[in-house]
């Protein structure tokens, strides 16, 4: 399964070689064309057998959140500030993975017998936090991790029968999604994938490919969040695992176009294909700079259901990822000009 090496491996924003050479290595046999563009997206064309006239855009980030070395004490302990999107509550005692060396790290904190009450009772700031990877002072910290020295998360792929975990399922399941429709059929269209970059600081690479590629439509790949665990209200989740994949109607970045989720919701209802909507106003993704690309792109999100993601370790169903994968497949088989309104 090439989530677990594209899982396994370190690809932070603004650092995302190791994934991009997995993506390049499971791709350049399946695309008649590839390259990496100036910002680091990796950008490949399926021809199609010419039977429409479209320009389809399918993507994916390959970024994951992380951190980022701004700092040395005296005692050898790396300061650090996030790199996209992380809660602190979630931080320490976690195993770390430190610059191009992948030396090993822990987040430190105070013991917990040496905090007081009402350090207990509440979530610790980032600037509360260390990374100790063993340095004995400051000048050791220096030479093994200098200032803009990149840290991941160390988190093994685990196969749990249904369910896998892992880190950067955000997003690296719409990755191995989009490598598993290129590994396929063509499709009646060109299709041109874009496995971005920076997605994670601002939807960066994205906006980069998109005003390169110039699609008549785009479709978002994404890991999005599960919050199905139980709860003191009854609210409606996010999402939800095994409810199939989750089609965006609105998040914080973009409204969906209302041609390309019919054309998602029919496809699946004429073929019992499971999907849920995520609940509207949450998040954000890369086709909130697609969408809005030169004259403007129709774009929709659909995306694996995670629990846990932005942390160190994500859970996902295996059934929703392979009913991602079908519904991808099914519904660009019937994209035509018709479905944008063109004749």
């Amino acid at each position: 399964m090439i989530l677990k090496d594209l899982s396994e491996a370190i690809g932070v924003s603004g650092d995302e070689g190791d994934v991009r050479a997995i993506i390049l290595d499971a791709i350049r046999d399946h695309v008649d064309e590839v390259r990496v563009d100036n910002m680091g997206n990796v950008l490949a064309l399926k021809r199609g057998t010419g039977d429409q006239g479209l320009r389809v855009m399918l993507a994916a980030h390959m970024d994951e959140v992380g951190l980022m070395v701004i700092g040395h004490d005296n005692d050898g302990l790396l300061r650090f500030r996030p790199v996209g999107g992380l809660d602190p509550r979630v931080l320490p005692g976690t195993p770390l993975k430190v610059g191009d060396e992948r030396l090993p790290g822990v987040i430190g904190i105070k013991p917990i017998h040496l905090a007081r009450d009402e350090e207990r009772k509440k979530a610790p700031r980032i600037k509360e936090l260390a990374v100790d990877i063993g340095a004995k002072d400051k000048k050791e910290a220096a030479r093994l991790a200098p200032l803009g020295t990149y840290i991941a998360f160390a988190t093994p792929f685990r196969d749990l029968g249904p369910t896998v975990s892992g880190k950067a399922f955000d997003d690296r399941a719409g990755c191995a999604a989009l490598v598993e429709l290129l590994r396929g059929d063509p499709f009646p269209f060109d299709l041109h994938a874009a496995f971005t970059v920076q997605e994670e600081v601002g939807l960066r690479g994205a906006r980069v490919a998109a005003y390169t590629i110039e699609p008549d439509c785009a479709f978002v790949l994404e890991g999005t969040i599960a919050d199905d665990l139980p709860r003191d209200k009854d609210t409606s989740p996010t999402t939800e695992l095994g409810h199939g994949p989750a089609i965006t109607l609105m998040d914080r970045t973009f409204i969906a176009d209302r041609r390309l989720v019919q054309l998602l919701t029919s496809t699946a209802d004429e073929l019992h294909i499971p999907y849920q909507f995520k609940q509207p106003g949450v998040g954000g993704t890369d086709a909130g700079s697609i969408h809005l690309t030169r004259a403007g792109v129709p774009s929709a999100t659909v995306a694996v259901p995670c629990r846990y993601i932005h942390s160190p370790v994500s859970l996902l169903s295996r059934d929703d990822f392979d009913n991602l994968l079908t519904l991808m497949r099914e519904s660009l088989a019937r994209l035509t000009p018709r479905t944008l309104g063109r004749n």
